[in-house]
């Protein structure tokens, strides 16, 4: 599952630094708060607004992997709704990604970032369907009957390869 948390872009690098991220939120630290306050994708605009919206500093939006966190992590209660709260340090490789975030909080800077990914992986997709018609082309040159079939597999294959290594070396 993945969760979020607002932070300005100089705790993060902070965090980078030092390997650990202890920012509850704006203007409290994890031993004040006694857990790191995240959010939902739908809660972030709102926390965002609620915390953020005043601060002219860079900002960034970390989305974190909770199979990655190496700390407890639960929803807790909130008025009527529930928050995800990390109850330790934040170790930066549970981060699997820090965009910088929109200067008014809103979805356009999700947007941009669908689209992004989006263009990525069809990229990638494209390079996979391509070298699965180069190897059946080139494997259907040598005659044998299932010389084309045996080529696509093995370009789709490589394509696929080439799919999963990209996209893991982004994160």
């Amino acid at each position: 599952m993945q969760v979020f948390h607002v932070a300005t872009a100089a705790d993060w690098e902070e965090a980078q630094r030092t390997g650990a991220y202890t920012t509850s939120t704006r203007g409290r630290t994890l031993e004040q708060e006694g857990f790191i306050h995240a959010a939902r994708r739908e809660q972030v605009p709102g926390v965002y607004q609620r915390y953020y919206a005043d601060l002219a500093e860079p900002m960034v939006l970390l989305t974190i992997d909770t199979d990655r966190l190496d700390v407890p992590w639960r929803e807790d209660p909130v008025g009527e709704d529930t928050y995800p709260h990390l109850y330790g340090p934040l170790h930066p490789r549970a981060v699997v990604a820090a965009q910088p975030f929109g200067a008014n909080g809103s979805g356009d800077s999700f947007t941009s970032m669908f689209v992004s990914e989006m263009v990525w992986r069809i990229g990638l997709a494209l390079v996979a369907m391509v070298l699965a018609g180069l190897g059946s082309v080139l494997l259907g040159l040598t005659g044998w009957a299932q010389g084309p079939l045996v080529g696509a597999l093995a370009g789709l294959a490589v394509g696929v390869v080439v799919f999963v290594v990209v996209l893991r070396r982004r994160r």
